[in-house]
């Protein structure tokens, strides 16, 4: 059996724009019948494993990286500011970087654009050092790398973001990684209409003398929500692919749930501060069969208790899971900022007794 570990998080934002659509505005989604604000889970991901806080409570050495740039930024660039002449390290460039994907080869573009593969790639720090090896002794003998020494992709020392959000090589399907965690769209609890924002730059200079006029005038779109946002992980499949090390599995958990709670898109931050932690959250830890609890908010909270309603709709759902299905979890933590008394069976407290509670 598997045990999965469910975050249920309830987090208010103040007026932002926190993740974008293709015209600037907030995204966006029907829920209900009505529009609620959106954050995508791509931006909710990113955020979290390119922040600080979950660094920090790896110490760095975990932590991989996300890029089309390894023939570009990992081989050529250093090759070629070593002094190795550009054909050689273009080839080689070509022959590393195409061990993780096809190479994006347009027409039209630069050389060294068409270096960079096609699409995204997750590499772990253990590969991105084999490749930072490779090209080491690649400049000390100004060559291009032989087919033996071009076996890069490692299914073992993956990082934990690959361990916990996967990766696809469509060329190399053998390297491929399950993600251990499932993240859906944050979603608003309650409908939203976007406003706009019409702002005005002056120019320091201009005393007024000749111009009195604004230096730039712009527009973006704005809007506030509480969101619900429900993070799903399979707790064995995430000790499997960081290759059954318990304690590295239980420090992950522990930095995805830090970050979950405390660290914000970083969609138009210096406009609008949106700097904001989880009010509520609710962990589950048991072997049944996961399930959201979006269902609270099919119908859109209205009122001005928002976040009071929010979190005993989410409670009430929960509890009519449980009496309809038997125990949806084998136990569970609550964190309410509101220090109210929670309807479920559950321990109460702090972040840090909610962090021990998922790394145990």
């Amino acid at each position: 059996m598997t045990t999965f570990i469910q975050l249920h998080l309830l987090t208010a934002y103040a007026p932002s724009n926190l993740n974008r659509d293709d015209t600037g505005r907030p995204k966006t989604a029907r829920m209900g019948g009505v529009e609620r604000l959106r954050v995508s889970s791509q931006s909710l991901k990113r955020a979290w494993r390119t922040s600080d806080t979950f660094t920090r409570a790896l110490k760095g050495e975990h932590v991989g990286i996300r890029t089309r740039r390894i023939g570009t930024e990992f081989v050529y660039d250093p090759m070629v500011a070593a002094g190795v002449s550009a054909k050689i390290a273009q080839s080689a460039a070509a022959k590393i970087a195409g061990q993780f994907g096809a190479l994006k080869n347009e027409k039209n573009a630069p050389e060294r654009e068409n270096l960079n593969i096609e699409q995204v790639v997750h590499i772990s720090n253990h590969e991105k050092s084999l490749i930072e090896q490779l090209v080491a002794t690649l400049i000390d003998e100004k060559r291009e790398p032989e087919d033996a020494e071009l076996d890069l992709l490692r299914k073992q020392a993956r990082s934990v973001d690959m361990a916990l959000f996967g990766r696809m090589l469509a060329s190399k399907p053998g390297f491929n990684v399950e993600a251990a965690c499932q993240v859906a769209h944050a979603l608003g609890v309650s409908a939203v209409t976007i406003e706009d924002d019409f702002f005005t730059a002056v120019d320091d200079l201009n005393l007024k003398e000749d111009d009195a006029g604004s230096a730039h005038m712009g527009e973006q779109g704005f809007a506030s929500a509480l969101f619900y946002t429900y993070i799903c992980i399979s707790r064995d499949l995430l000790l499997e692919n960081l290759g059954g090390d318990e304690e590295l599995t239980a420090s992950t958990l522990a930095a995805l749930a830090q970050s979950a709670m405390t660290v914000s898109p970083g969609g138009k931050q210096n406009s609008f501060a949106s700097r904001a932690y989880a009010s509520y959250a609710l962990v589950e830890k048991g072997e049944q069969q996961p399930r959201s609890l979006a269902v609270a908010f099919m119908q859109p909270i209205r009122g001005d208790s928002q976040l009071e309603q929010a979190i005993n709709q989410i409670e009430e759902k929960c509890r009519g899971f449980d009496k309809a299905y038997g125990n949806c979890a084998d136990r569970r933590f609550v964190l309410n900022v509101e220090g109210g008394s929670s309807m479920l069976e559950a321990s109460t407290g702090s972040l840090p007794e909610l962090l021990d509670f998922v790394r145990q």
